[in-house]
């Protein structure tokens, strides 16, 4: 299990898995070799700007511009995507 150094490292979606949206569910899902995880709208969100390698504080700047009346979101996406790694749903971007 290797964690991400978000301060300093680029991180993506890891190449293995999918984002997609199903659409017998109606929700967004992220397919990996041994299954499948239902996303929500949040996470979507943030993954969505990960399908290629992206910094913290870009991402942050990005969602902030788009959710301009979200107080918390920059701590939203710091548990989030700490979250994420811990799930190998993120993993350091190689450049």
């Amino acid at each position: 299990l290797h964690m991400i150094d978000f301060d300093t490292n680029k991180f993506q979606v890891n190449p293995n898995y999918r984002l997609q949206f199903e659409e017998a569910q109606q929700c967004h899902v992220l397919l990996y070799p041994e299954g499948l995880v239902k996303l929500g709208d949040t996470a979507v969100e943030i993954l969505t700007r990960c399908q290629k390698p992206i910094h913290k504080l870009a991402l942050i700047e990005e969602l902030q511009k788009d959710y301009p009346e979200a107080d918390t979101l920059a701590s939203d996406v710091s548990e989030f995507i700490e979250h994420a790694a811990k799930e190998s749903w993120l993993v350091t971007a190689e450049d």
